[in-house]
């Protein structure tokens, strides 16, 4: 049986935000949330009941980037060892490897693939566990 994964999206670009949350509900497993800025996950995380198994997470966002969003997310009582995905285009090895040292499970390529989207980010998670 297929785990049940709650899984928090995190992208300042509407349209990214809404194939990745289409893309990840093909997934019938997981349930999806979306914020559109690292203060509002950061928010949406402090505020609420909900506790998502895993954030996928852009890197480049204005105001709160992605790396800082981690920081500010893994403070938080309770996320010290939350699995986090960045998403990003910058895929050369120092970025890649530095996204790792802050403490990411992996990294999605933009531009993903839609249809893998969901099984990519369970296979990052469920690594973690």
């Amino acid at each position: 049986m297929t785990q049940l994964l709650q899984i928090l999206c995190i992208d300042d670009d509407p349209d990214i935000r809404t194939i990745a949350v289409m893309a990840l509900g093909l997934d019938s497993a997981m349930t999806i949330r979306s914020a559109a800025s690292g203060m509002e996950a950061v928010a949406l995380l402090r505020g609420d009941s909900w506790r998502p198994d895993g954030i996928l997470l852009d890197v480049m966002m204005p105001g709160m980037d992605g790396p800082a969003t981690l920081v500010a997310i893994r403070a938080l009582g309770g996320y010290a060892d939350l699995p986090v995905i960045f998403m990003t285009a910058r895929a050369r090895k120092a970025d890649l490897d530095g996204y790792t040292a802050l403490g990411a499970n992996g990294v999605i390529i933009k531009p993903f693939d839609p249809m893998h989207l969901a099984e990519d980010v369970r296979a990052l998670i469920e690594s973690r566990r």
